[in-house]
């Protein structure tokens, strides 16, 4: 689904602008270029990270536009001269992208962006693309660490208070990407048609003069099958009062506090007695993955998760960089650069990526390197595909899509890739005929 928004060409920083400014200046913005966006090393404990944010990463490529009002802000504030403000109100990407598909895992090293075209033109779209990959994918490692855990259970994202309002909108989606079933944000459901869902909150037992009569009120309106919140006085009385007013067909009851794990027991062995025994039970309340984990035993059937997702529970960036790894050197081919720097290298070439698999699918190493793939044994999967060609958008897909590859692609990994315990990554990057 494509969302239409207005230009993301401000949403960059100060120096790629004096860069472009510089090259134009010296002759060398139309030199041939291929930039990376990689990451050196997954984040500190996570034995795979999950791509995100492919799609809106298109859609800002195709909004990259400096209308009059962002060519104002840079000439009002003397950001640029005047030929680069011409240069840049003719501005259109009109390179080659190739990249991992959306929901694809990444491990130390995946060239999950190469991105081919002038200097020029790349060097512009380094910041919003890193912007959107290290949030979105920051946000979809964490969920599907969470949706592996709960198995059969569902996940419901329900973050958006806990973030930066168009953040949430994103994270919405990215966890919808990693397995989510559904999310509280509307936004999410309009722009790309994630599932929603809610009920009710504390307020509205409290704006009630009774429990019952707010149970009441909440069932009358959104029938028997409704969700409802169970914990804002006594959970016992509650539960009783909840299968009073709605039946044996209460839909659900949420616990937002407490030992989540004692209660869920206490509350199913109290349904089961007042004869609800389909009544579901959904726990909230700060979760994150290892306490989604600690509670795979309890009678629980569904986890709402917020403040932890949306912060990629304790690693809210991938530290994905962008990095010019190939341009046209001065008789016309292309020349391999790199970063020397002892603590931030970079590899030199444009590259290519396999998922090398062994007889029964599951992935052994991830094989990055440049020239020529080594000839397929019939077990390598190629990860880079085309996002972007001669300017236009070839890789956008729908977001099922996306989810399904997710799903696909985290039941290759190894079993050790199920530990929640902080560990290497579940599979090894090599790399061939490195140069640089």
């Amino acid at each position: 689904m494509k969302v239409v928004t207005r230009t993301a060409a401000l949403l960059t920083d100060h120096y790629e602008l004096t860069m472009l400014q510089a090259a134009l200046a010296a002759g060398t913005a139309n030199r041939r270029a291929v930039f990376e966006l990689f990451p050196r090393q997954l984040p500190e404990g996570r034995r795979y990270g999950v791509v995100a944010g492919v799609g809106r990463a298109l859609d800002a490529i195709e909004a990259f536009r400096f209308d009059d009002e962002a060519l104002e802000t840079l000439r009002s504030g003397e950001v640029v001269d005047e030929p680069t403000l011409a240069w840049l109100a003719d501005y259109r990407f009109g390179g080659d992208i190739w990249g991992y598909a959306e929901g694809e895992m990444y491990f130390p090293y995946s060239p999950l962006l190469v991105v081919e075209s002038t200097f020029a033109e790349a060097v512009l779209l380094e910041t919003v693309l890193l912007s959107i990959y290290n949030h979105d994918s920051a946000i979809a490692s964490a969920a599907s660490r969470m949706t592996l855990v709960a198995g059969h259970r569902p996940c419901i994202e329900m973050g958006s208070r806990r973030t930066h309002e168009e953040a949430a909108v994103a994270a919405a989606r990215a966890a919808y990407v990693a397995g989510f079933a559904s999310s509280s944000n509307l936004a999410a459901r309009q722009r790309y048609g994630v599932p929603t869902a809610g009920t009710s909150a504390h307020s509205f037992t409290l704006l009630h003069d009774t429990e019952a009569d707010a149970f009441r009120a909440q069932v009358a309106s959104l029938g028997e099958g409704t969700t409802l919140l169970v914990d804002t006085y006594d959970i016992a009385e509650a539960v009783r009062l909840g299968v009073e007013v709605a039946g044996p067909a209460l839909g659900a009851v949420r616990i937002d506090s407490g030992d989540l794990g004692v209660l869920a027991t206490q509350v199913r062995d109290q349904l089961d007695g007042l004869g609800a025994t389909e009544t579901r039970i959904v726990v909230t309340s700060d979760l994150d993955e290892h306490a989604i984990a600690a509670l795979a035993s309890a009678p629980v059937d569904a986890y709402g998760v917020g403040t932890q997702l949306v912060t990629g529970s304790g690693h809210p960036t991938c530290g994905f960089v962008y990095k010019l790894v190939a341009r046209e050197g001065d008789d016309a081919a292309m020349v391999s650069v790199a970063k020397k720097s002892p603590d931030k290298p970079s590899v030199g070439g444009r590259k290519f990526a396999l998922r090398r698999r062994d007889s029964r699918g599951i992935a052994e190493v991830e094989v990055i390197g440049i020239g020529t793939p080594p000839a397929d044994d019939g077990d390598d999967r190629d990860l880079l595909v085309p996002l972007v060609r001669d300017g236009k958008v070839v890789g956008r897909e729908p977001l099922d899509v996306a989810r399904d590859r997710h799903a696909a692609s985290r039941a290759e990994l190894p079993i050790a890739a199920q530990m929640m315990s902080r560990g290497e990554p579940v599979i090894a990057t090599v790399h061939l005929h490195a140069e640089g």
